[in-house]
């Protein structure tokens, strides 16, 4: 049955009279084989005319709703499954409420990003200065990217990057990291690095080692692959190495998770000493190192240690950094390094999961490097979060000496502070959401539950003085 409910201007008249037809078979009132009333009555009921009426049935024909017969007219579809219709009744018994069965049940909550949204400070520990991004300066090497692409160079081949992007790359860590790589892969960000990683190693049940206070979203990438965590305890020199050879004897451990150069969230650099031990211990165990170093760049009293995959005799650091804190997040610009059975293995597995970067971006982003501008950038910007790093120690030093308990040390480089307030700060950042600020407390990094939580991870990059002072004020008079 059609109630000809009157058509409207908001878009073609046969698209809705075709809609129309559709709701009523999908509702039960049309039933498979039931007839239609003639276009002419059709016509009529909607105040349309027949040509408008054929279009819809013809449509509607070719979509598999109706089908025709010379001289018969159009009738419902008698293939269509009884079960399309939504008011058919069916016995109560066969009634059920069909669950989606996820293979890992992650939360919103968990997965939200509440540093870019509506906070007037922002104290985020990883982000950069957007208002500091060259971005005319980017736009004409983007603009030259459009003009001098390849069509070739637009289609699904260089699943592993531009072949120029990946040659400044390998240019760039040869000179800035002493890191020698014969091939890398550029992936949409570290984090899709990591995922990777963890898919390409991880059956279900494995273990992953991870320090205790670390990354979160790595830490649920592991576990989103199957991984079991087990959270190695850390000291004033970073991951402690006993604690991790107790880990080796007492589990099947498949890959240690390592943040060393600034560890994250608490920016301790991982002394040469601990490196060494921990890198002849995996050796030892067969364990592969992931090398998190996601802001190399942003040294400051001195030139930062080499990673960890720059010297690597056995093949098991898998090197994984990003130009989020460069750039900026949204460019989703990361790649990895490694040996090349791994390397072959997540080509592979990126290939399936979305087979290539923006090709256009990365042929900006290997004109930007070989222009010189990059790395002019990254000078300019190491100044700039210097002079931040320095202001925010010289506030934070001057509340201690207004009396206020804090205890922390200046960082060498990178782009936060970690800051003991000696008590519990476990409402903090809900409490400080309220006065427009965001800040992050040693509650969000625990792998595991923590009976107190005295730090926050004051990061100093994204905003300029004026703002970090006026949003630390609002941090310190909730202590």
């Amino acid at each position: 049955m059609l109630t000809g409910v009157p058509l409207t201007q908001d878009s073609p008249k046969h698209i809705q009279l075709a809609e129309q037809i559709c709701a009523a078979i999908k509702q039960g009132h049309l039933r498979p084989n039931d007839p239609l009333p003639s276009a002419r009555k059709l016509a009529q009921l909607y105040g349309i005319n027949r040509h408008t009426v054929m279009t819809a049935l013809q449509n509607l024909v070719a979509q598999g709703w109706l089908s025709s017969e010379q001289r018969r007219g159009y009738r419902v579809n008698q293939a269509l499954p009884i079960e399309s219709s939504l008011h058919i009744v069916r016995p109560s018994a066969q009634v059920r409420d069909i669950q989606a069965d996820f293979a890992l049940s992650l939360s919103a909550g968990e997965l939200s990003d509440r540093e870019n949204t509506q906070y007037e400070y922002s104290f985020a520990g990883g982000l950069a200065d957007l208002m500091e991004f060259p971005y005319d300066e980017f736009r004409r090497h983007l603009s030259q990217a459009c003009r001098a692409v390849n069509v070739a160079q637009l289609h699904y081949g260089n699943c592993s990057g531009e072949p120029a992007l990946k040659q400044q790359l390998q240019h760039y860590l040869r000179r800035a990291r002493a890191l020698e790589c014969d091939d890398l892969l550029v992936c949409n960000g570290s984090q899709e690095a990591l995922f990777l990683i963890a898919k390409a190693f991880i059956r279900s049940g494995e273990g992953v080692a991870v320090e205790s206070l670390g990354y979160p979203p790595a830490h649920r990438a592991f576990e989103a692959c199957g991984a079991t965590l087990h959270g190695i305890a850390q000291d004033k020199e970073g991951l402690n190495v006993d604690s991790l050879r107790t880990c080796f004897e007492q589990n099947r451990i498949k890959l240690l998770y390592l943040t060393p150069l600034h560890q994250y969230p608490t920016m301790v650099t991982l002394s040469i000493g601990r490196r060494m031990a921990i890198y002849q211990l995996c050796a030892e165990y067969g364990v592969f190192i992931i090398e998190d170093d996601y802001d190399h760049e942003f040294h400051y009293r001195c030139p930062p240690l080499q990673p960890m995959a720059a010297s690597d005799p056995h093949g098991i650091v898998i090197y994984v950094s990003t130009f989020s804190k460069i750039m900026f997040a949204g460019a989703r610009m990361g790649y990895l390094v490694a040996r090349a059975d791994v390397l072959s293995e997540l080509i592979s597995l990126k290939q399936l999961m979305n087979h290539k970067n923006d090709i256009l971006l990365q042929m900006a982003l290997a004109n930007w490097m070989a222009s010189g501008e990059f790395e002019r950038h990254l000078r300019r910007m190491t100044k700039r979060y210097q002079a931040r790093c320095d202001a925010l120690a010289s506030e934070l030093q001057r509340y201690q000496q207004s009396g206020y308990p804090l205890t922390f040390t200046v960082p060498d480089g990178g782009m936060a502070f970690w800051v003991n307030t000696h008590q519990d700060v476990s409402a903090l950042s809900a409490r400080a959401a309220e006065l427009g600020v965001y800040v992050q407390t040693e509650a969000e990094f625990w792998r595991f539950p923590q009976q107190h939580y005295t730090h926050i991870r004051l990061g100093f990059a994204g905003q300029n003085e004026d703002k970090m002072r006026s949003g630390l004020s609002r941090i310190i008079s909730l202590l």
